[in-house]
């Protein structure tokens, strides 16, 4: 049997999606060219996520429709925020079947193809090139929990307390929804005690390693996790380069790519 391509959606995973996709009734007088279906347009998105090709030359012969198609499909689904209820229903899904660790947090800078719009600003480690810059949170293995677009000369630390606020209340288990972590690593670039209060006034515990400060405090151990997660986005050939000038279009890439890893450990879980 061939093995499935990854932009195939397949019975299980369009199972959970379906029923978070905005119901549209077709006119019954002038109705107009009958609308794609949404597995579909969802495979045509989902094939330039992981290509990185262009939208205008998205085969045709694949059945996907045209890329216009497939990207209004992707604009429509964010404004309706079904790629963050996916992520939730997923994350939900995934403390019900183990404990919720400790989150993680960290910035990653990647290589940026649009010069101008928002969330765009000169890179520091860059000769003052334009780029985006994708700041995310997980739990201590490896799950995205919150991912933010900034602008390249946005510190890290600056989104410490934004990364922590966007975490869902996630369920699954019996009792209230947790939200907050107990304690939150994070490496030398967070290291401000500012943020550590506002931290703190959270009730979470920072525990962020020190400038000027020997290297050996153990952190490592456990933060390698957060730079896999973030080689595991960047796999998405998308992400890599950020082709879009709407920045709501690639935080939708973004947020899609999350639940795809939530959905990949899920399922390597049964």
């Amino acid at each position: 049997m061939a093995k499935p391509k990854p932009w195939e959606v397949s019975d299980e995973l369009w199972a959970v999606i379906e029923p978070l996709l905005p119901q549209r009734q077709r006119r019954f007088r002038h109705p107009g060219r009958k609308r794609l279906d949404d597995r579909l347009a969802l495979q045509g998105i989902l094939f330039v996520l992981h290509t990185g090709i262009a939208w205008e030359h998205l085969p045709q012969e694949l059945g996907y429709g045209s890329g216009m198609t497939c990207w209004r499909r992707l604009a429509e689904w964010n404004a309706s925020g079904v790629w963050q209820r996916l992520h939730e229903v997923l994350l939900d899904r995934l403390r019900g079947r183990r404990a919720r660790p400790l989150p993680d947090c960290g910035g990653l800078l990647a290589d940026q193809g649009v010069k101008r719009g928002p969330q765009i600003g000169p890179s520091p480690v860059d000769r003052g090139r334009a780029g985006s810059k994708h700041h995310l949170i997980t739990d201590a293995t490896g799950i995205p929990l919150a991912v933010i677009l900034t602008g390249a000369n946005r510190n890290d630390v600056t989104q410490l307390r934004p990364l922590l606020d966007a975490i869902p209340k996630v369920r699954g288990k019996r009792g209230r929804p947790r939200q907050r972590p107990d304690v939150v690593l994070a490496d030398r670039g967070y290291d401000h005690d500012k943020y550590r209060r506002l931290v703190r006034e959270l009730q979470i515990r920072p525990l962020i390693a020190r400038r000027g400060t020997e290297h050996g405090s153990g952190l490592g151990k456990q933060r390698w996790v957060v730079e896999q997660t973030f080689a595991l986005l960047h796999a998405f050939r998308r992400l890599r380069i950020r082709w879009e000038v709407r920045a709501d279009i690639h935080e939708a890439f973004l947020k899609l790519a999350c639940a795809l890893i939530c959905w990949r450990r899920l399922t390597s879980l049964r």
